[in-house]
């Protein structure tokens, strides 16, 4: 199974490096345990990476460089809410889409077809909220920490999907096609005919959108922390 492009697979030792001089078998094991579980929901939930070549460089790095940049800072809090973050909100994404009942949107509750951006489900809040606690009660393990620290890591982490959601639905860009009216988030997608600009911020796509999402995840580890 292919899980990578090569510059994906670049992308990714580059961060596991960083995370690991900075954090050690700690930050690497937690690294591990996302990018295992990701890709692993990316495939089982009807996304086989394999149809689409794997991760990219880009999507790799919105969801680790946040931790690889606070690794090397040594704010290991930080680099565990910024993988928690991103924890939850891929586990949020893959098993939402198992949904039977239609997501709805963070912002105005109303219903809108899966997959789209800010759409939210119950069954996709529990699997990342499960996930973020999943990533916080490992930490706490590794750590020898308890059960309160990896809590509140589970918290950061549940903040840090609700913020993805909230920019998904509100300012992530959205790109519409003149002849069929479909819905794209990326200008470049193909389709009937370019693409043109018809919502949200131009440059706020869903990698910078994941990006923001893991910062805030950091951030609320951070301020947690000092409660334990």
């Amino acid at each position: 199974m292919r899980w990578l492009t090569p510059g994906g697979a670049v992308a990714a030792l580059l961060v596991g490096a960083a995370v690991t001089i900075g954090q050690g078998l700690r930050g690497l094991t937690l690294l591990i345990a996302f990018f295992t579980t990701a890709s692993l929901l990316s495939s089982r939930a009807g996304r086989d990476l394999r149809e689409a070549g794997g991760r990219t460089a880009r999507q790799v790095a919105a969801n680790g460089a946040v931790a690889a940049v606070a690794a090397l800072l040594g704010w290991g809090v930080a680099t565990a809410g910024a993988i928690a973050a991103a924890t939850a909100d891929t586990w949020a994404t893959e098993l939402g889409r198992r949904s039977r009942v239609p997501p709805r949107l963070f912002t105005t509750g109303k219903r809108v077809p899966p997959g789209t951006s800010g759409g939210v489900t119950a069954l996709g809040t529990v699997a990342g909220t499960v996930g973020a606690l999943a990533l916080g009660l490992l930490d706490a393990f590794l750590m020898g920490s308890t059960i309160r620290f990896g809590l509140l890591l589970a918290v950061a982490g549940v903040a840090g999907m609700l913020a993805d959601s909230l920019l998904g639905a509100s300012v992530q860009a959205r790109f519409g096609c003149p002849s069929c009216g479909v819905v794209r988030e990326r200008p470049d997608a193909p389709c009937h005919e370019p693409l043109v600009h018809t919502r949200g911020l131009a440059w706020l796509d869903n990698d910078a959108v994941n990006l923001a999402a893991t910062l805030l995840g950091a951030g609320a580890a951070v301020l947690l922390s000092r409660w334990t």
